[in-house]
């Protein structure tokens, strides 16, 4: 029916209104209009003719039809009105343009009125089309934003899981050391690990803060995008109305930095804290051990559980970047800007290693030069070859290579050496002076055979 009716309005359509005839009146030439349109466009003409083909007639040509007037407003009265939802309110006629500065859809008439004067306006589709596709690129840009949330609470949670991992090990390692020590230790183990709680509690309440804020900002996002989603796939008319509102999820959405500055985990002083203690009882440690610090470990070396010994492997692992990372190598945890200092080195069948002390402030993201002016003084074996920095060392002989090494470093005379215990023969001096803080310096290239750290005196050699 809705059909028929449709096809039917053409013959009761003023080709001038472009609506049912209103008082049709015909001309001579069989072409109907409605009587005030016609009269109105004879207004326009110096000599009365018919709209449709130009046909010259008369003032008095136009006849009235009651009969075809009466069929016009019944045609009328049967059309089905227009859908409430694409009628302007204010003047019943269809949404045909959509304003771009009031974000509205208007009709012809509204587009005429002063409201509406020198606004933008596009055809409803042309619009919708327009405004999905801008609204799509900033649900792009907003997904991408999304998905370095969820990146961000990832790492998240995996730094949560390794720290949680990282103060297990320390915990047994404190527990480990101390029973090495008298009875009455008791007291000082329980007081450090009670320290040590503390921080990472601290430490845990942050990370645990960060993904709660995390988790709240994703979900958020998602809610924000879930709905203009769904305002995209609506009907451009309902699309359009409900624009405004769209626009307004999109605009400064509550998201974060996606890429957050946490502190790095800091392992608890292990050694250091066992040194004080021991110092305190009698001196029963004369010097703190040098250890080897984790986190300044190259990619290609991996550091032992109790960071006394160092292996080379062949795929790179996976460590972060922190300012105290080396390039190449690992220094010790412990630094020396005065006194003396003497520490082993187990090398065995290493072919491939270079040890020595690196100046606190030395750029650790390249590789060092090996020279003392560039604040790196060491003793390398390079396939069989012993080595002082890049100049060769010809008085070693090969059947004679020393199993340890061991590193004399005397910061107030300003001297390190590198000796063969087992024949207590020099085989490397450095004099001159440390203009800085100095670290123990390790690496090795030999897959096979780890390095491996000793207190000096304490191997049978």
């Amino acid at each position: 029916m809705a059909d028929a009716l449709s096809f039917l309005e053409e013959d009761f359509t003023c080709l001038i209104c472009c609506d049912v005839f209103t008082d049709p009146v015909t001309l001579k030439c069989s072409h109907s209009l409605c009587e005030e349109c016609l009269q109105r466009f004879w207004t326009t003409q110096d000599v009365p003719q018919c709209p449709v083909c130009r046909k010259e007639c008369s003032h008095d040509e136009p006849t009235k039809s009651l009969a075809f007037r009466a069929l016009c407003e019944s045609f009328k009265k049967r059309k089905p009105s227009a859908v409430s939802g694409d009628v302007c309110p204010e003047h019943e006629e269809k949404f045909k343009l959509f304003c771009f500065v009031d974000k509205l859809p208007i009709c012809v008439v509204c587009y005429t009125s002063k409201k509406h004067e020198d606004h933008k306006c596009s055809p409803v589709n042309e619009a919708a089309g327009n405004l999905k596709e801008d609204l799509k690129t900033q649900m792009d840009r907003l997904q991408v934003t999304l998905d370095d949330l969820k990146e961000a609470h990832e790492s998240c949670v995996e730094r949560a899981e390794l720290s949680k991992e990282h103060t297990n090990m320390d915990e047994n390692q404190i527990k480990k050391e101390f029973e090495k020590l008298h009875q009455f230790l008791k007291d000082e183990e329980e007081k450090q690990i009670r320290s040590l709680h503390k921080e990472m509690k601290l430490q845990d309440e942050k990370l645990q803060a960060r993904m709660k804020e995390l988790s709240a900002q994703i979900s958020d996002l998602s809610e924000r995008m879930a709905a203009v989603w769904q305002d995209i796939e609506a009907e451009n008319i309902t699309f359009l109305q409900n624009y405004s509102n769209t626009v307004k999820r999109l605009q400064h959405p509550s998201v974060a930095n996606t890429t957050p500055e946490l502190q790095e985990y800091q392992h608890y002083p292990i050694q250091t804290v066992i040194f004080a203690t021991w110092a305190r009882m009698q001196n029963l440690v004369e010097q703190p051990p040098v250890t080897l610090d984790p986190d300044t470990s190259s990619s290609k070396l991996l550091v032992s559980q109790d960071c006394t010994s160092v292996q080379y492997v062949e795929m790179n692992l996976h460590v972060s970047d922190n300012p105290k990372r080396l390039h190449d190598g690992v220094l010790a945890s412990q630094g020396f800007s005065s006194g003396v200092h003497c520490w082993d080195v187990e090398v065995g069948d290493n072919n491939n290693w270079t040890l020595g002390v690196m100046g606190e402030t030395v750029n650790r993201k390249k590789l060092c030069k090996m020279n003392a002016k560039n604040r790196f003084w060491c003793f390398r074996n390079v396939d069989g070859k012993y080595k002082k920095g890049k100049k060769p060392v010809s008085d070693i002989d090969s059947n004679e290579r020393p199993n340890i090494i061991r590193l004399e470093l005397d910061f107030d005379k300003g001297e390190l050496r590198f000796i063969d215990p087992s024949r207590n023969r020099s085989l490397c001096t450095y004099t001159g002076g440390f203009p800085e803080k100095v670290f123990p310096y390790f690496c090795t290239g030999d897959a096979d055979t780890p390095l491996s750290l000793f207190p000096a005196n304490t191997l049978n050699v």
